[in-house]
């Protein structure tokens, strides 16, 4: 064998030992890979015949079910507690759909709305991103206090109820001293008035001290700037003027008429004439008629003996009686200056009033 066949077998030799050594550590390196590989190769064969089940719902009912995934949970664990929340049918399809999806590594701890209408599949997917979950919450215009503790009882979504509500917001409660100063909020009131009509997006986790926060705080970022400003040398104090604006809210149907009323009901206190605001009594009856503003005859402006009253009392009632929209708080503020003192429905039924100086005037308006 001469010397260079015998370099050309060396050679040879060192490049299948470096392509073997290489091989190795190609296969050390990617072998998790390829068992993984193979793993979801295989569990997607498993499933492939169970479309249907993945496509399944427990139900059609779709009323939001809060669900919880605690941080560290494996999809064993998520999977039998959606079984015992009664939000998917089979433990192990879960689990064996989720890792042959790549799922497995995306479920994320956080609080979920689910529902029984959800397939499997839809239910594995909403797991991945706990941002979109939220509890919608509307407060409208002119509703009361008890109303917005009705609406949180009527939300499966929230953690606690409406009397946990209440408890952090009714009479005789003790507020936070900047913002009860801020609004000139009375020792003992309630924060009727003060809970700003909008829809809201809520944090899963939210508590009723929280909730009681975004609503104030809410408040606070629309009447601040100018409005507030304006309020300050109104000659009215901003409680007083949130309470007229309660008010114009529950007697308006129309916003573009709401500083007209506002200036019919300022012309009565400033001659101290009694405001005669239907509102007020409906207030005052609370719910005992099975609505919350229920329609008063001409025998209760006598017969409901309140403070709340406004044809028994003269001046504005001791607090708001509703939560009054934006728009309402600036019509107190910027009133309209007329020489009317009474107003009535028109006989349109278009939701405006006709205005009157007089009251022999005020009955000529009459349909």
């Amino acid at each position: 064998m001469n010397n260079n066949f015998r370099a050309i077998v060396v050679i040879l030799i060192a490049l299948l030992l470096v392509v073997g050594v290489c091989g190795g550590l190609v296969f050390l390196l990617a072998g998790d890979q390829i068992i993984d590989g193979v793993r979801t190769a295989l569990l997607k064969l498993a499933i492939s015949g169970r479309e249907d089940d993945l496509q399944t719902s427990v139900s059609s009912d779709n009323t939001p079910v809060r669900f919880r995934v605690a941080p560290g949970d494996a999809p064993a664990v998520i999977a039998a507690n959606l079984v015992q929340s009664n939000l998917i049918l089979d433990a192990g399809l879960f689990v064996d759909y989720v890792r042959a999806e790549s799922l497995d590594v995306e479920l994320e701890a956080g609080t979920y709305f689910l529902n029984q209408a959800q397939t499997l599949s839809e239910i594995a997917m909403a797991l991945t991103d706990s941002r979109f979950s939220s509890i919608p919450f509307t407060i409208f215009p002119g509703w009361r206090l008890e109303q917005v503790v009705e609406t949180i009882d009527a939300n499966p979504l929230f953690a606690f109820s409406g009397a946990d509500f209440m408890a952090v917001v009714g009479a005789g409660v003790e507020f936070d001293p900047v913002f009860a100063q801020r609004v000139g909020l009375p020792a003992g009131a309630s924060l009727e008035g003060f809970l700003y009509p909008n829809t809201y997006s809520l944090a899963p986790e939210i508590t009723p001290e929280m909730l009681r926060d975004t609503l104030t705080n809410a408040f606070l970022v629309g009447i601040s700037g100018q409005t507030e400003q304006d309020a300050a040398v109104s000659g009215y104090s901003l409680y007083e003027i949130v309470t007229m604006a309660s008010i114009v809210q529950r007697e308006a149907v129309r916003i573009d008429e709401m500083p007209r009323i506002a200036g019919v009901y300022f012309n009565r206190l400033n001659i101290d004439m009694k405001m005669d605001a239907d509102p007020t009594v409906q207030y005052a009856l609370g719910k005992s008629r099975g609505d919350w503003w229920a329609q008063i005859t001409q025998a209760d402006y006598q017969n409901v003996v309140s403070a709340y009253n406004t044809y028994l009392q003269t001046g504005l009632p001791p607090g708001p009686i509703a939560n009054p929209s934006l728009e309402a708080i600036r019509a107190a503020i910027y009133s309209e200056e007329s020489n009317y003192f009474y107003f009535r429905a028109d006989c349109r039924d278009d939701g405006y009033h006709d205005f009157a100086r007089t009251f022999d005037e005020h009955l000529a308006n009459g349909c």
